[in-house]
Formats: structure tokens, C-alpha cells, sequence
């Protein structure tokens, strides 16, 4: 271990190396197989005030090394090296690993000395120079494309398109694994075996032991709660179809046993109910085979309401899902009516909306259309333009059935959203030119028309939930962020005050989109198998990414152009909310501008301001 000092022809002097001593048996660790070590310097004044320590691990095996304190330092008194990192034996090293004192210095202000280790492990981190393929203790942080989701080598079938690099398929980029291409194609890369979760992310991105249990147990719950109830389906008289209400209720906590469900009774009994619990996480619900029942049901289930009576068929609640369901990012603010398609009319023909005055005027409350425009009560959950390229191989695959919708919904007195119309659209039969057949639903209660306007809200809940997952979920949440993480490490040293704010925020972001890759969006993954664009989900994804901005992803930025939300300087947000129940949005401010004073406020203090944030690149940097 070493510390420096200015001199020593630009780089800090190194003190004499120390060791470990007796473990410090008085001191209580803050978590189990802790150890504290005592550690002895020789150290005098001439050697200035420590900056940084070198380690050197002489073990066979790595540690977790979590802090170094000095203390009794003169004019300093104690000095901490947080260093949090995985210390591989030194044989594995090509140079010892350093760890800075925890201080935040820009580049410019960063101690002479001290600068060029700085510059040494940044370059480190950016492994220019190591192609791979990388081995656990690596540290390397390079980008590559999504060119492992598919396994060429098995078939066209389970090939897949590459993803980002290109015009056609444009993606975020995610970490390298350097491992080798596929024997078929070369700009493919090869896969591991599919129950192998030992995927490269650096050491210190992955899991703990313990986190690395829940990731187990939840894909197993995954497994369970996506994937059997459709197995389910196959073992009775009408394959994959439920044949009653009961059925599906028979998959939750709380719900009847389901008498034709054979396949759950034969996995409860060849698999121990304590051995799965046993690996399920912490807090997990009570039956591991059977899914938590939503609580928007779960109070007409124990009333035993009849099904016709249940609260998630209202109209009231369809609508308030749209801003405070699994998807409340996509409702805007209709402007026009009808409403426009985006699809590009030379490719798609006319897919201007078929929804018209007299489908909606007697449920406005009196309004006409263009009075509730101009009032801004007319709003719409549009996924028309989402999926109609798609619905003809969509619709080829077996088991699949799905419409374009549009859902209309009406801004009522009472500050609560009613559904007023849903069309739902398929490619015309005798070519996408031609434009989209559409039909229009209205509110039907009663009779034929009750169920069929129940199919169509089912419909258009269809198209949300797969929204949700692919684009909302995974595409705007996960795949976005692991470019910043790689960035990040490459371009901002550990002391940069940057990458201090940002780094605890990345915490498992490469190591889940990791395990992601390897086991729910891969080709044949159970994101393909249980959501409906099935294999072309992921193609889709990077379609959207095409408009992705982000300059948009603010909140209040994203809130004022869905038209939800104007802008109002006398709001300490900035914006004023069309919507006053909107629960998304409501929190979402509050978080945000906590958030955003925060930061401001954490970059003030370091003396930069909006000047820290605009130029935050090392000297070296070259992304």
C-alpha cells in the first residue's frame, strides 16, 4: 500500500508498503463475514497529507475490500479510501489497484501528483487495448451492439437481428463481453449455455450473494407466473384456451382451486413447497406455484362477487388505469380530431382515425367535439401507429390475434377519466397501402353489445400491457441507461463529482440488462414467448428508439408534449397538470423536483455550477 506526495517527477512518492495485521476482533462489523483488519504505516511529515493507496492482494483468491481509514494523520487527523471494489490476486493485475481518498476534484483541480494514476486508471477502465473475451476479474467498460439475442448456429430460426449500428436497427449501446462470433455469422455473437448466468459485467457491477438469490428466485417466479398459466392451458379440453373465469382466478393466492389444473398439483408434487420457498426472495407470497392476486380484484374475490359485478370490468377503472395502471406514460391530450396517424401515408395509405362525432357527442356531457378540444377534455391512448406495421407477422404467428387500437376517453367534471370510444384497426387485406379496416366500440353495458365492448377494452389493454413491457419497461428504462453507465465509468474518474452523484444510481444496471439478455429478450426467451410481438418485439424496439430524444425524457419535458400537462412558471415545477388525479404524474413532480434541487444544490456546493455539468469529459476522453 502507498500514499503520495507532489515530486518524484510528476507522480506522488510511494511510502513503504504495509500489511495486514491481526483481525480486530473488538470492533462489530456492520454485516455478516465482515472482517476488520489493523493496518501500521511508517509515515512522517515531509510525505504530506495521503491522497491515494496502492493494494496489492497476495491471496489466492479475491476479497471485498470496503473502506481504508487513517487516522491520526497530522493536519489532516482521518483519512477514508472508500473503495467498495472486488481485489483480485495481483498475478491477475498488469499494476496494483489504487484507491483515492474520498475526495471530488474536476480534472483540472485534481492534485499534480495524483494525476497521472488518474489518467492510468481510466485507462484501465476503458480496456481500448483488450478486446476480450473478458474474464471476471476484468475491469473493462466497452460498448458493442445487441448482436447476442439471437444463436444463428441453431438455425434461422433462432437468428436475430443486430441491434444498433445501423440505420435500420439503431440501439443504446451495452457493455462488451469480447466473446467469440458465432460460427454462421461472424458479426454475431456466440452464446453461453442457457442456464449459464456467468455473463461478463465488471466484478464490482454484479450482484452480491444475496442479491444474486433474489435474481434466482424472482426469474423462477417469473418462469412460474408468465409461463404456466399458459402450459396450463394445454392440459384440458380445449388447448390453450380457459374455458371460464374460475380457471384464471384458480392461478392467484386466494383464488378457488382449479380442479382442471393437473399441471400445478404435478409440479407441487415433485418439487418440495419448502424448497422453493427456500430460494424464493425475501417477502415473496405465501403459495410459490400461484401468483399474488391484484389487489383491484382481490376484495370482489373474497366477497365472492359475481363476475359481471367485479370492479376492474367498470368503465370507471379502464380509464384510471391510463394514469395510474402499469402504463401511464402514453395517454395524451387530443388536439385534433380525428386523430392522425404518423404513418408515413405513401407506404400505409389513409389511417386518419374512423372514430366520428356521432360515436361520442351524446356521452360529452353536452359538449361538441371542438368545444371539449378547445376545453382540453378530450384525451386518447394511441397504439394504432405502434403496431399496425407490425400486425400482419404479428397476426401470422400461432396463437396470436391482435388489433391496432385507439382508445378515446373524456375529461369528466369531477376530474376522473371515462372511455368514450375504441376503435380497433388490421391492415387492409389487399395490401398495408391501402390503409387500415377499423372498427369503432361504444360503452355497451347490457347484453351482446356489454360483452363485445368488454372485448375491446380487453383489446386495447392488450396493446398497453405489451407497450408497457417492451418500450415503457425494458426499452426507456433498462436499455437506455446502460450506455450512461458505460460512459460514466469510461470518461469520469472515481473522484470526479459526477460520477460520485451518478454512480450509486447504476447500482445492478449491467448486470441485470446482462442476465436480461441471456434469458428473457434472447430469441426463444420468455419475453418472446409470453408477450404477443413475440420474436419481433425486439426489432420493434428498435424502431421506436429511432425518435427517442433525450431532451424529452424529462418529466415536466415529456408531461407538456403528451399535452397533459402546460407549462406554468408560478408552479414550482414549471408546469401546470390538465389532470389534477394523475397519480404518475402528481409523485412524479414532487420526486423530480426534490431530485433536480438536490443536484443543483450538490453541484453548487463544489463550486461549478451548470459549468461542472457542461464539461465533465477527462482530458483523455474519446467517445
Amino acid at each position: 500500500m502507498g500514499w503520495w506526495i507532489p515530486g518524484n517527477g510528476g507522480r506522488g512518492k510511494v511510502g513503504k508498503a504495509a500489511h495486514l495485521e491481526e483481525a480486530v476482533v473488538s470492533l462489530k462489523s456492520t454485516a455478516d463475514g465482515e472482517t476488520v483488519y489493523r493496518v501500521s504505516f511508517e509515515w512522517d511529515e515531509s510525505q504530506g497529507i495521503p491522497g491515494a493507496v496502492l493494494v496489492r492482494n497476495l491471496q489466492h483468491a479475491e476479497f471485498f475490500l470496503k473502506t481504508l481509514t487513517l487516522e491520526g494523520v497530522p493536519g489532516k487527523g482521518t483519512v477514508v479510501f472508500v473503495a467498495n471494489s472486488w481485489v483480485y490476486p495481483h498475478k491477475l493485475y498488469s499494476q496494483e489497484r489504487i484507491f483515492f481518498a474520498n475526495d471530488t476534484y474536476l480534472p483540472s483541480k485534481m492534485p499534480a501528483a495524483l494525476v497521472p494514476y488518474r489518467q492510468d486508471e481510466l485507462k484501465i477502465l476503458r480496456g481500448d487495448d483488450n478486446p476480450g473475451p473478458y474474464q471476471e476479474h476484468d475491469r473493462v467498460y466497452r460498448y458493442d451492439y445487441y448482436n447476442d439475442l439471437g444463436d444463428p448456429d441453431k438455425g434461422e430460426e433462432h437468428a436475430r437481428p443486430i441491434l444498433g449500428g445501423s440505420q435500420e436497427h439503431p440501439y443504446p449501446r451495452r457493455c462488451r463481453t469480447g466473446r467469440h462470433p458465432t460460427k454462421k455469422d461472424p458479426n454475431s455473437e456466440s452464446r453461453l449455455f442457457l442456464l449459464n448466468l456467468n455473463i461478463y459485467v465488471p466484478r464490482d457491477e454484479r450482484f452480491g450473494h444475496l442479491k444474486m438469490s433474489d435474481f434466482l428466485g424472482y426469474s423462477l417466479k417469473t418462469i412460474i407466473e408468465a409461463v404456466l398459466p399458459t402450459l396450463g392451458t394445454f392440459v384440458d379440453d380445449t388447448p390453450k384456451e380457459f374455458d371460464s373465469f374460475e380457471d384464471i382466478l384458480g392461478l392467484y393466492e386466494l383464488g378457488p382451486e382449479a380442479p382442471n389444473n393437473p399441471l400445478i398439483a404435478e409440479i407441487r408434487k415433485k418439487i418440495p413447497s419448502e424448497f422453493l420457498r427456500s430460494i424464493l426472495p425475501n417477502g415473496s407470497h405465501d403459495h410459490p406455484l400461484k401468483m399474488p392476486l391484484p389487489n383491484v380484484i382481490k376484495s370482489d374475490v373474497l366477497k365472492k362477487a359475481p363476475e359481471f359485478k367485479f370492479g376492474w370490468r367498470t368503465d370507471e377503472e379502464f380509464a384510471r388505469e391510463t394514469l395510474a395502471g402499469v402504463n401511464p406514460v402514453i395517454i395524451k391530450r387530443l388536439t385534433e380530431f380525428p386523430a392522425k396517424s404518423t404513418l408515413d401515408p405513401r407506404q400505409y395509405g389513409d389511417h386518419t382515425s374512423k372514430i366520428t362525432e356521432a360515436h361520442i357527442r351524446h356521452n360529452m356531457g353536452g359538449l361538441s367535439v371542438q368545444n371539449a378540444l378547445r376545453n382540453k377534455r378530450l384525451f386518447i391512448l394511441d397504439h394504432h401507429d405502434h403496431f399496425m406495421p407490425y400486425l400482419d407477422e404479428i397476426n401470422e404467428l400461432e396463437g396470436n390475434f391482435i388489433y391496432a387500437s385507439r382508445t378515446l376517453l373524456f375529461l369528466k367534471d369531477d376530474g376522473t377519466l371515462k372511455p368514450l370510444a375504441i376503435e380497433l384497426s388490421l391492415p387492409h387485406p389487399d395490401g398495408q397501402q391501402r390503409g387500415a379496416v377499423s372498427k369503432v366500440y361504444t360503452p355497451a353495458h347490457t347484453g351482446v353489445e356489454g360483452h363485445v365492448w368488454q372485448l375491446a377494452k380487453a383489446y386495447a389493454c392488450v396493446n398497453d400491457s405489451a407497450w408497457h413491457q417492451l418500450i415503457s419497461h425494458w426499452l426507456n428504462t433498462h436499455a437506455v441507461i446502460e450506455p450512461f453507465v458505460i460512459a460514466t465509468n469510461r470518461q469520469l474518474s472515481v473522484v470526479h463529482p459526477v460520477h460520485k452523484l451518478l454512480s450509486p444510481h447504476y447500482r445492478d444496471t449491467l448486470n441485470i440488462n446482462a442476465l436480461a439478455r441471456q434469458t428473457l429478450i434472447n430469441a426463444g426467451g420468455v419475453f418472446e414467448r409470453t408477450v404477443f410481438p413475440a420474436k419481433y418485439a425486439l426489432g420493434m424496439s428498435a424502431d421506436v428508439y429511432k425518435s427517442w430524444n433525450f431532451n424529452e425524457q424529462a418529466l415536466p419535458a415529456d408531461l407538456v408534449k403528451r399535452g397533459v400537462a402546460v407549462p406554468d412558471q408560478s408552479s414550482p415545477y414549471g408546469v401546470r397538470l390538465l389532470i389534477k388525479d394523475y397519480p404518475y404524474a402528481v409523485d412524479g413532480l414532487v420526486i423530480w423536483w426534490a431530485i433536480e434541487r438536490w443536484v443543483k444544490e450538490y453541484l453548487d456546493v463544489r463550486r461549478q455550477g451548470a459549468g461542472c455539468v457542461q464539461k465533465i469529459r477527462e482530458p483523455a476522453g474519446a467517445d
